[in-house]
């Protein structure tokens, strides 16, 4: 009974309030409504949700421009203080904006750090064109006061219209599906064709993080798109294809030459089959393009793998500037100049030495490293390498050829010989003339240690130590008119693997007008034995050999010919601070012996124009 009664109480207070709450709603929706009657207009002003801003009008046009061609709606632009352009969109209800702010974000179409504004400091409005600020929402700068200038001006270009944005073939939510069916090697295509056109320099990992996502914001600017950091189908069938299109007529096939025992893509649209020459099997231009493509192939180990990377170097189509990488088993050579470009690439494995060159004409670099990265890609070996006996000798068989390639040809050969042990070789000055670089007995590159213009003769070491087998010991002593004499030197450049001993007379101790510092020579010497050494019957060094000038227009008899005394030679030499041996005995020796003390005194001197 009590509970009864509690009921009953609880059941009457609680009428009562639902009473006194309706009569309050009442009283409130009264006063709201009364109140909110007399509100100024500018209470009920729309809002806008502001995007981005822009720093040019340009490029704020072009944002617009963007998400309205990809479906965001109500997009407005309005230029703001400071100099700046906004992208915004409205006008909304305020309950309005939340609502398309919270679904805009969600779908990704906007920033997320969007947010919403009241439009106050929203001035001219330049988007869309044509259309006017709303009345009383926008704040538009005053009209001047002052007395217009009405000082003539110069015409003023006006500013190019820009290029219009293309229409999406998908809206984002559809372009964000089609990408997420990629898979992981078709994401790294898409990187790897960014990173070829110049917008993506991150790593081609298929991941696509913020960087991925820059990379195609700038590529869809730069080609008219919506910059949305989201590749469409149709933007990514023209970005690959556009990847593509550089190795139209390339003709590139996996091509695979089982005498040779490699397989990779060739350009065959450029090259085709010219002959085996082994190591090579030779692809030569056949057309427009001046390729070449060498496949090389041969057994061997490590000092023959090493003797390959050396003799490559002397060949024309293989520049001497560019980077040398070698390694246990492998090198790479890379050449370049005004005419071509090479790259080589050698590899050891299991007793055979296996790689490829492509020479490729200077000035066409974008397809080179396109045509360059699919060779590299594509090269297999297979087992077997190329049979010495595949090739067949022809009539075009030459000494300054290798393997049917031509060696790289110095612009002038001249002699020297060693003077000490360090390794310094003495030669004419002419022999350094013009050069870019220098080698001796064209293997070891050489600078210049000392010069006489006076004399005419000048020292060369060796950048890398040499231990020279014989050095020269300079005569002292005065030698007697019509002694036997002989000269060595390289009369035919490097054709000869070894120097050459010519010999004559001694005609005088000095020059044809009395010059001390010479002597004349009756002796058939060749432009290629100057800078040789002058031997007496004992082998001592009686001076060099000078080169054969014209002077007042004369010309001499081809047997007369004159060398820089070794008393000079001792002299010069000396003050420039080098070592050098002398003596003054007298002695005889074979022709036989000279010959072959000659051969480890003597060595080529070439001059190189890179």
């Amino acid at each position: 009974m009590i509970n009864c009664r509690k009921h009953a109480v609880a059941v009457a207070i609680a009428r009562h309030l639902r009473d006194d709450f309706k009569d309050m709603v009442r009283i409130l929706s009264v006063l709201f409504f009364s109140i909110f009657m007399t509100l100024p207009a500018a209470a009920q002003q729309s809002v806008w949700v502001q995007v981005e801003a822009q720093r040019t009008l340009t490029g704020a046009q072009n944002a617009a421009r963007g998400y309205a061609a990809a479906g965001v709606p109500d997009v407005t632009g309005f230029a703001l203080p400071g100099g700046w352009y906004g992208i915004a969109l409205g006008p909304y209800e305020p309950i309005d904006a939340n609502t398309q702010l919270r679904r805009l974000q969600n779908a990704r179409a906007i920033p997320a750090d969007s947010y919403i504004v009241d439009g106050n400091g929203f001035r001219t409005q330049f988007w869309p064109v044509g259309v006017t600020a709303p009345s009383g929402s926008v704040a538009v700068d005053p009209p001047a006061t002052t007395t217009p200038d009405l000082t003539p001006i110069e015409a003023v270009e006006p500013e190019p219209i820009p290029e219009p944005i293309l229409t999406p073939d998908e809206i984002l939510r559809e372009a964000q599906a089609s990408e997420q069916a990629l898979d992981l090697d078709e994401k790294r295509m898409l990187q790897t064709a960014m990173q070829w056109a110049g917008f993506h320099d991150g790593a081609i990992d298929g991941l696509y993080g913020r960087g991925t996502r820059l990379s195609m914001s700038l590529w869809q600017e730069a080609n008219d798109h919506p910059p949305t950091g989201v590749l469409t189908s149709g933007q990514r069938v023209q970005l690959i294809g556009a990847y593509n299109a550089i190795l139209d007529g390339m003709g590139l096939q996996l091509v695979r030459d089982d005498a040779s025992g490699i397989e990779m893509q060739i350009p065959t649209g450029v090259v085709e089959f010219a002959e085996y020459a082994p190591p090579f099997a030779r692809f030569d231009a056949s057309g427009d393009v001046a390729a070449q493509v060498l496949l090389i192939s041969q057994p061997g180990d490590q000092t023959r793998m090493f003797g390959l990377y050396e003799i490559l170097q002397t060949l024309a189509i293989i520049p001497p500037e560019g980077e040398r990488v070698r390694r246990d088993r492998s090198f790479v050579i890379e050449g370049a100049d005004d005419k071509v470009k090479s790259y080589t690439s050698v590899q050891l494995e299991n007793g055979e030495i296996k790689g490829f060159t492509l020479v490729w004409p200077a000035g066409d670099d974008v397809r080179r490293r396109r045509v360059l990265a699919e060779m590299v890609a594509s090269f297999t070996t297979t087992s077997g390498v190329l049979d010495p006996a595949i090739a067949r000798p022809d009539e075009n068989q030459a000494i300054d050829m290798i393997a049917g390639l031509a060696v790289r040809k110095p612009i002038r050969d001249r002699s020297g010989f060693y003077i000490n042990r360090a390794g310094d070789v003495l030669t004419t000055l002419e022999a350094i003339g013009e050069c870019t670089s220098i080698t001796l007995g064209l293997e070891h590159d050489a600078t210049v240690v000392h010069q006489d213009a006076r004399l005419g003769l000048a020292v060369l070491r060796p950048t890398s130590r040499l231990a020279p087998p014989a050095i020269a010991e300079f005569q002292t002593g005065v030698p007697r008119l019509n002694a036997d004499i002989a000269v060595a030197g390289f009369p035919y450049g490097g054709v000869l693997t070894t120097p050459a001993l010519t010999f004559g007379k001694l005609a005088d101790i000095r020059g044809l007008n009395g010059e001390e510092e010479v002597k004349r020579l009756s002796i058939f010497a060749q432009p290629g034995d100057a800078g040789g050494p002058v031997y007496d019957n004992g082998g001592a060094v009686l001076g060099m050999l000078m080169p054969k000038t014209q002077e007042n227009g004369q010309s001499l008899p081809p047997e007369v010919s004159f060398s820089v005394d070794a008393d000079q030679i001792v002299a010069s030499i000396i003050g420039a601070g080098l070592d050098v041996v002398t003596t003054d005995s007298v002695a005889y020796m074979t022709p036989e012996s000279l010959t072959l003390m000659a051969a480890d005194m003597t060595i080529l001197v070439s001059c190189w124009s890179d």
